[in-house]
């Protein structure tokens, strides 16, 4: 039968594989359609953080709690070799195994974030709080506590969930796939911080150029 030929077989991994990539494609494009004043508010967000001698700190769970590492990365660091700044006070609350496993031992779960923004939050800091489901309850309670010390939070999400209610601005990708969340959610952090840096420092890159 020709449903069971190995050519048959091949053309549907190779739909399969079309179909995946254009609806991630689908959704970055809903993500520019509906999203770009909340990507815009968050960056001036972070832009008056930074100016104002502040941090941007990071949580988020499984590929939330890399994407933390993966943009406190690049705001510490740099995004691209092709516009050289000075690095930018971010921190990533997902990286400490230390405390993570003390805390969580001791404590449980929940709080380990909500720990490290009561100690590490300052008023006119900015906590990134990543959700793809918006309902983690560690997040939830990191969003509380940022709130609690005079931070401000942006949330990065999907289209449903608690913690929009608890973030000053909502990043709010349009589908309930949370593969397609995450891959949206990496293009808009790349986005902020590409617009950050270049809202901090194009004019000493041009005084350089």
């Amino acid at each position: 039968m020709i449903g069971d030929s190995p050519m048959s077989a091949e053309l549907t991994r190779q739909e399969r594989a079309r179909a995946y990539l254009l609806a991630s494609a689908d959704v970055k494009a809903r993500v520019a359609g509906e999203c770009v004043e909340a990507i815009l508010a968050a960056v001036d967000l972070i832009v008056t953080a930074f100016g104002s001698g502040g941090k941007v700190m990071l949580c988020g769970n499984g590929g939330s709690a890399a994407d933390c590492q993966h943009m406190a990365a690049e705001f510490v660091s740099r995004l691209t070799k092709d516009f050289e700044r000075p690095g930018l006070p971010a921190i990533a609350l997902t990286t400490d195994t230390s405390f993570l496993t003390a805390f969580a031992n001791d404590c449980g779960f929940d709080g380990v974030f909500e720990r490290q923004v009561e100690a590490l939050g300052r008023p006119g800091d900015v906590l990134v709080a990543i959700s793809t489901s918006g309902g983690s309850i560690n997040v939830l309670r990191a969003a509380r506590g940022a709130r609690m010390v005079g931070a401000r939070v942006i949330a990065l999400t999907g289209g449903h969930g608690p913690l929009a209610a608890l973030a000053d601005v909502v990043i709010a990708v349009p589908s309930r796939d949370t593969q397609h969340i995450q891959e949206a959610h990496l293009a808009v952090e790349h986005l902020i911080c590409g617009l950050v840096e270049r809202e901090l420092f194009s004019a000493q890159a041009g005084a350089r150029g």
